[in-house]
């Protein structure tokens, strides 16, 4: 399950530290994402987990918001996440109006100009789909020079992808000889993973990269 559990790990690792940097409160903020399969709604429940309140976050598939008691193209797990502040159909353009972070596990191109402008200042936007994100890079700060932006990418800055937890993460069950991995070791994982980068790059790293 690394693109699903995996993902979430990293993204909320990069999260944390973009938060940092914007001076965001993770209870205070909104926050959208964009894709509705097994990586967006891990991605969403362990960010919920860290403090993000449930009310603040709109996940959205292919049919816009998700919200209850809406009927295309919902099942239980994208239910588990409805947003009960919203009773109509809405957009992903729309929702997006006044969000601090818009996270992506969608399809190219995914984020429009219209999306990005709606955003609230210093938004964060993780733009994961490969390989050809959401919104790429450069057009993202075109649009928004305030933003933070990460890719699913190496060769983009700011890389989001569930490669950076493994094999630490599988490594660290197997030490511990863990029978399974619960929602404590992600949210461990992520801490970890958020301090390691601020830490200095040692250099037999810089020498390897």
């Amino acid at each position: 399950h690394d693109d699903q559990h995996g993902t979430a790990i990293v993204c909320l690792a990069g999260l944390i530290n973009a938060l940092k940097i914007s001076e965001k409160d993770i209870s205070k903020i909104k926050i959208v994402c964009n894709g509705a399969g097994a990586a967006g709604i891990a991605c969403m429940k362990l960010i919920q987990v860290y403090g993000a309140k449930k009310e603040n976050c709109y996940i959205c598939d292919t049919n816009g918001v998700i919200y209850p008691g809406r009927s295309k193209g919902m099942n239980d797990f994208k239910a588990s996440l409805a947003n009960e502040t919203v009773t109509k159909d809405m957009t992903l353009e729309e929702v997006c109006a006044g969000a601090d972070v818009l996270i992506g596990v969608s399809a190219a191109g995914a984020f429009t100009e219209a999306c990005l402008t709606a955003l609230a200042p210093d938004p964060v936007i993780f733009a994961m789909a490969n390989p050809e994100p959401e919104v790429r890079p450069d057009a993202a700060k075109a649009i928004r020079p305030d933003c933070i932006i990460a890719t699913g990418r190496s060769d983009f800055p700011n890389q989001i992808n569930n490669v950076m937890c493994f094999p630490f993460l599988f490594r660290a069950t197997l030490d511990c000889r863990a029978t399974q991995i619960n929602e404590d070791m992600k949210m461990a994982a992520a801490m970890a993973l958020a301090g390691l980068a601020e830490k200095p790059v040692p250099d037999e790293v810089k020498r390897a990269f």
